[in-house]
């Protein structure tokens, strides 16, 4: 019996994976596709000007979805699989009562202890779904101005007119 237990939460978790999986694509490519048609709204502009703009948007609009929806695939990764995990060891009778108190005490400390890791993250979490700025801007932090050449969750590299790279 508990070898079929196991076998059902397995498969249980194998195909709710891939349809989350599925779900969070289908919702990143609804999110690029959502503004594609936000061109028309730009009357008074050059048409040249239009297809420039239209075609940054579109790539930053796109980069944005692809953090965002690498992000919730992690955490969809993360729940669905520490879910079947904690159950099969419900199922082989290990007790998982002190293992929950352990990583509840375990997650308290690295709270405390990486509280400026977790600040960045959710800094760059919503830098991109805000949009505050992307790939190609000239961008002014402090002591670097330069191009942004990529933006993370946790760092943006930017190149100065020297050629330096920064790590921002």
């Amino acid at each position: 019996g508990t070898l079929v237990v196991v076998a059902i939460v397995v498969g249980v978790s194998v195909v709710l994976h891939l349809l989350l999986s599925r779900l969070i694509k289908r919702a990143v490519v609804r999110w690029v596709n959502s503004g594609r048609s936000r061109a028309d709204s730009m009357t008074d502009t050059p048409e040249a000007t239009v297809e420039l703009q239209s075609l940054i948007m579109s790539q930053r609009r796109e980069q944005r979805a692809e953090a965002v929806g690498q992000l919730v695939r992690s955490g969809m990764i993360i729940a669905v699989w520490g879910t079947a995990g904690l159950l099969i060891l419900t199922q082989l009778g290990v007790n998982i009562a002190p293992i929950l108190a352990s990583a509840g005490v375990v997650g308290v400390a690295l709270g405390f202890g990486a509280q400026t890791l977790v600040k960045d993250y959710l800094s760059g979490f919503f830098m991109i779904v805000e949009d505050q700025y992307g790939v190609g801007d000239l961008v002014d932090v402090g002591e670097v101005t330069g191009t942004v050449e990529e933006v993370a969750l946790r760092v943006t590299r930017i190149r100065d007119p020297s050629g330096v790279v920064w790590y921002v």
